[in-house]
């Protein structure tokens, strides 16, 4: 079965993408949580641009993903699963776990150093919120976020089926909490216990600082919950509140090159973790709190 799953994973990755894209386009389509205001022709074609760039460059940047690497890894005994003895079961739940996590620190990194929010707000500069939102990050981010995954899986030398059943996941995921659909209230309240909804990750791409900075995770909701970074509901409510940052706001910054731009276009803004706690600090002083 591993060697199965290993042969196939181009097939599988794609497949599961493909299925998971259309499925929640049509649930969009069918019973969508917000209203839309500016045609998908637009935002679609320019998001799924920046898919076909970001995979153009991680296969000519990086010889290796990050299943190739796991099997690599696993052939010449590299990694703390490779040198520790353990059930196969645990190494891939483990490896699983580890991997999502870095993820969520990865992503809270990227809201704290100003440098990388500039690369990580293009994904947030959406003025809607919909699947191809799940898509659309700036292609050095990603080469960053690859960089990470491989030192993660060299480090642990996971099982090659835990890194492609997490890759797929993690892309599978991103595309779920990203979907403009309508889940019935009891259902998302039980469902973010275990997975991060719509609703959930929607909070995150608030105009507002303090909930832009909440719910970091892709897959898993735990991490948030744990450290301190959960945001159950969005101050304005699911249809009233505003998607997006506060730059970059017209309809021509969601065309490709002026995306692609956006990282060395103006200032890095006060969405950056550290920006905000000290503009908040500096407001307390000034008003003697």
């Amino acid at each position: 079965m591993r060697d199965i799953l290993l042969a196939n994973e181009p097939t599988i990755r794609l497949g599961v993408f493909l299925g998971i894209l259309v499925a929640m386009a049509a649930w969009e389509v069918a019973a969508p949580r917000r209203r839309r205001e500016i045609p998908r022709l637009v935002r679609w074609t320019n998001n799924f641009g920046v898919v076909v760039v970001d995979t153009i460059l991680v296969r000519l940047t990086f010889p290796l993903v990050a299943v190739t690497l796991a099997v690599f890894a696993g052939e010449h005994s590299w990694g703390l699963f490779n040198a520790v003895d353990v059930p196969y079961w645990l190494a891939f739940v483990v490896a699983v776990l580890a991997l999502d996590l870095a993820i969520y620190l990865q992503h809270v990194m990227f809201h704290a150093v100003p440098a990388l929010w500039r690369l990580h707000r293009m994904h947030h500069a959406d003025l809607e919120f919909d699947v191809s939102t799940g898509l659309r990050f700036h292609p050095v981010e990603i080469l960053l976020s690859m960089g990470l995954k491989l030192a993660v899986v060299a480090a642990l030398g996971p099982p090659a089926t835990a890194v492609l059943v997490f890759e797929v996941l993690l892309n599978a995921t991103s595309m779920f909490n990203h979907a403009n659909i309508r889940l019935p209230t009891g259902v998302d309240r039980i469902l973010r216990l275990l997975v991060v909804t719509p609703d959930m990750h929607r909070v995150h791409h608030s105009i507002h600082p303090s909930e832009t900075n909440s719910n970091f995770g892709f897959n898993l909701p735990w991490w948030d919950r744990l450290l301190g970074t959960y945001r159950a509901q969005p101050r304005d409510g699911h249809e009233g509140m505003t998607i997006g940052i506060e730059q970059f706001r017209t309809r021509g910054d969601l065309w490709l090159p002026r995306m692609l731009m956006q990282p060395v276009r103006g200032p890095a803004s006060g969405y950056s973790i550290n920006r905000e706690r000290a503009r908040s600090r500096t407001t307390a002083t000034d008003t003697g709190e």
